[in-house]
């Protein structure tokens, strides 16, 4: 069968042909060129106001520059307590939905959003749906991929474990003791640190895992270090800045601090205030993540 087309008479293939190649001329018109793919890397972490702390974010922004060199970099943060104090300081911070608007404003196509979270927890839950919501809009995001926290598989916790096991302090001695800090949380993510217990405990006997808002606590701690009272202990964050937690809950002066108690108790205590950011070994786990996210926006 053939239609008329103007003057002449074609067959309905070139004419469904013709229709397809107006209504992409049109679209052309209306909206200029095709959208040309722009890819991105987001690192959303939970914040700190301590400037001592931001040692951990420019050693995680130096390493992952240095491994995607040709590749925009952004920055978010999780914490609205966070954001709210810094812009009192005169420091603007986005949130992880504004990160990507802005991104979706600039015409990035394709992003890796990476959680530079220890566990799977609440915070991480909504920077997964807040970056979910973002994928497929309109004009937007064509796709998001989303690398996982520090702590996430069991190779994740092995890898771990043999990480911060590489950079507890060289001037330890048998019998000397190391306890861990944690966050600690009321999400169902808190079982990451009583499994991080359980990881260590295979390796060396003489790590504790505990947290400050979470379980196992440091009363639990105290309760295993009795058995074997002998030589100091070394305090370290088990978080991936030293920042509040570390400097005041855990090495601070006052009477409630961990340092504190146990010293109270007659262990010899040794802060060490450095975030496991900062520890080139523990940071490779949180890039192999964005590796493996980044290399998903391809698939």
């Amino acid at each position: 069968m053939q239609y008329r087309f103007g003057a002449k008479f074609i067959s309905l293939p070139a004419l469904i042909l013709l229709i397809l190649l107006f209504q992409t001329a049109v679209a052309f018109a209306g909206h200029g060129e095709a959208k040309k793919e722009k890819t991105g890397i987001l690192l959303v972490a939970f914040g700190s106001t301590m400037p001592e702390a931001q040692v951990s974010f420019e050693k995680i922004d130096e390493r992952v520059r240095s491994e995607f060199p040709d590749v925009d970099v952004r920055w978010a943060y999780t914490s609205s307590i966070i954001r709210e104090k810094m812009a009192g300081q005169g420091t603007d911070l986005d949130s992880p939905a504004l990160a990507l608007s802005k991104m979706m404003d600039e015409g990035f196509t394709h992003v890796a959003v990476q959680s530079l979270h220890t566990i799977p927890g609440e915070e991480y839950e909504g920077l997964v749906d807040t970056a979910e919501s973002f994928e497929g809009m309109p004009k937007g995001i064509d796709k998001i991929s989303i690398g996982t926290p520090l702590l996430y598989s069991d190779a994740d916790m092995r890898a771990a474990v043999s990480a911060l096991k590489s950079v507890f302090p060289s001037e330890r001695k048998d019998g000397d003791s190391i306890i861990l800090m944690g966050h600690g949380t009321h999400h169902a993510a808190n079982i990451y640190y009583p499994a991080s217990q359980y990881y260590f405990e295979l390796v060396d006997p003489n790590v504790y895992v505990g947290t400050v808002e979470g379980s196992p606590s440091l009363d639990d701690i105290m309760k295993e270090l009795k058995s074997r009272k002998k030589g100091r202990v070394f305090l370290m964050p088990f978080m991936s800045v030293a920042g509040d937690h570390a400097r005041n809950d855990m090495a601070g002066n006052e009477s409630d601090s961990w340092k504190s108690i146990l010293s109270e108790a007659g262990y010899d205590c040794i802060p060490v205030l450095k975030g496991t950011a900062e520890f080139p070994a523990v940071l490779d786990i949180w890039v192999d993540h964005l590796k493996t996210a980044y290399s998903e926006l391809k698939h």
